[in-house]
């Protein structure tokens, strides 16, 4: 379980609250959605939650662990997808697996076998050899999904991960998100496209202009809404300015 309470984060001196006092508890064993418009506070959530960024206030537990008290242990059991991943394009693909099994004190046996394993779900066993500046973005986005799966982290964090996916990638991303749910851990999980979001999430959380405007399941979504329809609807009608 991921609890945030009373979490704050400004910038410029604290004349920009990018967080404004946000409260959640995500679910072991559920995907979690969370929605905004560009600049909501998205972001720089997560970051907080995977300690890049540290709270003005408030605190962070995931599964008893305290984020920021005890950092190293919750990183340990934390794997992160961020937008725009940044990785060592002077290493082969290979060699940047086994260094990130390595942070993570994954043995060679399992590295092993779960390299070979999602390597080759997302089609980039062939490429392991090469050196990272010759991928694509796509080809990146899957080298970066593979090694944030080989700890097999408590807490699955996504921003943006579909991107430069192409859809047999993003299909079975889709089935091991599910898979680590039905294993009883979390997927915390940030998308723009909502049709995505709306099939793939079991709750649903909105955030607009630092503030959490909304969350649940869709059907407690929509009892909030006027549009009564589709995820996109509902999202409209609720991140839409005065």
């Amino acid at each position: 379980m991921l609890t945030l309470k009373n979490i704050s984060k400004s910038y410029n001196k604290g004349s920009i609250k990018a967080v404004d006092n946000l409260d959640l508890v995500i679910n072991s064993g559920e995907i979690f959605g969370f929605l905004g418009p560009n600049g909501a506070g998205k972001t720089t959530t997560i970051k907080m939650i995977v300690g890049l960024l540290k709270p003005d206030e408030g605190s962070i537990v995931l599964d008893g662990v305290d984020v920021w008290r005890d950092s190293l242990k919750a990183k340990s059991i934390i794997s992160y997808v961020p937008d725009n991943p940044e990785i060592y394009d002077r290493l082969k693909g290979i060699e940047y697996l086994n260094f990130i099994a390595d942070m993570y004190g994954v043995s060679k046996e399992e590295r092993k076998t779960k390299i070979y394993y999602y390597s080759k779900l997302f089609n980039i066993e062939d490429v392991l050899g090469d050196i990272i500046s010759s991928y694509s973005h796509g080809m990146k986005q899957k080298l970066v999904l593979t090694s944030a799966l080989l700890n097999n982290p408590s807490l699955f964090i996504l921003d943006e991960p579909m991107v430069g996916l192409d859809p047999k990638s993003s299909f079975n991303l889709k089935e091991i998100m599910r898979k680590l749910c039905d294993e009883g851990k979390t997927v915390f999980f940030s998308t723009h496209v909502l049709e995505v979001a709306e099939k793939l999430c079991d709750r649903i959380a909105i955030i607009n202009k630092g503030k959490i405007i909304a969350h649940g399941t869709m059907e407690e979504l929509r009892e909030h809404a006027k549009e009564r329809t589709s995820l996109e609807n509902i999202f409209l009608e609720l991140t839409e300015d005065e």
